[in-house]
């Protein structure tokens, strides 16, 4: 059976966020986090799934080849963001079967899936980009509602399996969630795991 992505946004053209060179960022309905200040809540509100429309990796293709000139170009392409990307592994894996090797491909991921879907990713996405929340497991679990574990073994595996440059961690000040001294621990611990990729940045609250 083809897999379908729920879509609810194809942002083109879209510089340095998202992965190398120009890319078109795909969001996609779903994540198992609910996060305090998520930017995408309607990513995992069950009103949402019934506003997307269900693609197939071809139908997804024919909307974004237009820009396959800034890809080539740029060393761009597509990046699946949510939500939380990896829960449509099989998805990515057959749209770089349809779109082939040329172009570019992120996953933007918390990595909280079940480690299945990170080792369908593995061999096709080019790049991922982890937002890690927190290394601690008392602010991760206060803030996104989960258990840390799921995370931090996915990222044991990522770790093991791909070369750092493959891997960028984002690591955010959560305003009333974590600390400098939080942060400064996090970045210890992913550098001792060989991480070399990683942004520290402001949660910036509306």
């Amino acid at each position: 059976m083809t897999p379908t992505l729920p879509v609810f946004s194809i942002e083109r053209h879209r510089l340095v966020t998202d992965g190398q060179g120009v890319t078109t960022l795909v969001g996609a309905y779903g994540c198992p986090l609910q996060c305090r200040y998520c930017i995408n809540p309607h990513a995992w509100d069950p009103s949402t799934l019934d506003k997307c429309v269900r693609l197939t990796p071809e139908q997804l293709y024919d909307k974004v080849k237009i820009d396959n000139l800034y890809f080539l170009a740029t060393g761009g392409g597509v990046t699946f963001g949510g939500g939380e990307s990896l829960l449509h592994a099989p998805f990515i894996a057959a749209f770089r079967q349809v779109c082939g090797p040329g172009w570019h491909l992120a996953a933007e991921t918390s990595l909280h899936v079940p480690s299945r879907n990170l080792e369908q990713a593995l061999d096709v996405v080019d790049e991922f980009i982890v937002d890690i929340k927190d290394m601690d497991g008392a602010v991760y679990e206060s803030y996104t509602g989960q258990p840390q574990a799921p995370m931090e073994e996915n990222l044991l595996r990522l770790a093991a399996a791909l070369p750092s440059e493959r891997v960028q961690i984002r690591i955010p000040h959560i305003p009333d969630y974590n600390t400098k001294e939080h942060i400064r621990i996090s970045q210890e611990k992913l550098k001792r795991l060989g991480f070399t990729r990683l942004e520290v940045f402001n949660y910036i609250l509306r």
